[in-house]
């Protein structure tokens, strides 16, 4: 007979299993701007489903109403994808998050399982950086899978004439995706049109392109699979979309 042995006990493999059981008993919510307003301003962890398959699992602190509201925002100006079959389900976390860390858990778990894709593909990526723009963007990247919608309608932007500084400062808070552009002192001498109220963005690339190309042959703007650019560079762009000049 065996009189001793040995015994491990992992803390972390424990919480996980909690933290995945309980994420498992909740029914997925519709992400819609009412139900996220419903939630109390608290922090938490959070899974994303689309079409009743889970494909992300985030954290958010200090708010999780606030991070869903920026999924919310990001998902509904993308291509391939309606907004209307995804879902979310939440726990909120008492406990300091930096502390137990049960997103790196809740990852590290389902990446054994080989689910949350949106995890490892880019999903959760702000701003790539200038670096990542003269970069091929794979396949099964998140935003070569969801492209940025171009035909996004800006509803704020109405017609009449704007010195280009100020529509660009506009146009990147109308957009739900990222454009980034560098600026310059002689955007403040520069005069755009905007032909008619709630252009697209498609729309307003195009006037923006066309206008500082003229002034600036050098310059303009690139539509990348999931944000928009515009620099004084030629690139190149292998994964551009469309080029305004």
């Amino acid at each position: 007979m065996v009189a001793s042995a040995e015994f491990r006990l992992s803390i972390t493999r424990a919480l996980a299993d909690q933290l995945v059981s309980s994420l498992a008993s909740l029914d997925p919510e519709p992400l819609t701007i009412q139900t996220i307003a419903a939630l109390p301003n608290r922090a938490g962890v959070y899974q994303l489903y689309v079409n009743g398959d889970m494909v992300y699992v985030g954290k958010a602190d200090p708010s999780l109403p606030k991070r869903l509201s920026k999924h919310h925002r990001k998902l509904s100006s993308r291509l391939n994808i309606d907004i209307r079959d995804v879902g979310y389900v939440c726990l909120f976390v008492d406990e300091d998050l930096h502390a137990v860390a049960p997103e790196r858990l809740l990852i590290h778990y389902y990446k054994t399982d080989g689910e949350a894709p949106w995890n490892f593909n880019g999903f959760g990526s702000n701003d790539p950086g200038q670096n990542r723009d003269t970069t091929i963007f794979e396949a099964d990247h998140f935003d070569s899978q969801y492209p940025a919608n171009l035909n996004w309608i800006c509803d704020d932007i109405t017609a009449g004439p704007y010195i280009m500084s100020d529509l660009l400062k506009h146009v990147k808070s109308a957009l739900p995706y990222v454009f980034r552009y560098q600026a310059a002192d002689f955007q403040k001498d520069l005069h755009v049109v905007v032909p008619s109220d709630a252009p697209t963005a498609d729309e307003l690339f195009m006037l923006l392109g066309q206008t500082i190309a003229q002034a600036q042959p050098q310059w303009q703007i690139v539509a990348l699979p999931g944000y928009a650019i515009m620099y004084p560079k030629p690139g190149p762009y292998p994964s551009a979309r469309k080029t305004y000049q």
